[in-house]
């Protein structure tokens, strides 16, 4: 990794937490608690760089449609954020497979 890609992710970066901020105060307490939630479940897509910028694209559409936060993603947080990694292994379960354990055993 290049100087040149730190600038650029941090600038990506900062882009992506003025969208955040941009959000209803509700939206931005939904978003940090997920972001949170997915940091310490640790998804392998979560690096891609795709997952939480996808996340404010649809808080964005939720607020431009005059939803609720909870009217998008329901009451349950962890419970939504699970569904969308659901598919996803986590750095956890990569793990537990190369000590030769069950993958998926880690989110158990």
């Amino acid at each position: 990794m290049s100087i040149q890609d730190i600038i650029e992710g941090k600038k990506q970066w900062r882009a992506h937490v003025a969208r955040v901020k941009a959000l209803p105060p509700d939206y931005q307490i939904v978003y940090k608690e997920m972001q949170k939630y997915l940091f310490k479940v640790g998804p392998v897509s979560l690096s891609d760089g795709s997952l939480l910028p996808g996340l404010v694209d649809f808080f964005e559409e939720g607020v431009a449609a005059g939803k609720g936060v909870l009217e998008l993603i329901g009451t349950d947080v962890a419970a939504f954020c699970d569904d969308l990694i659901k598919d996803s292994p986590a750095y956890a379960d990569a793990y537990q497979e190369s000590i030769g354990g069950e993958p998926g055993a880690a989110r158990k």
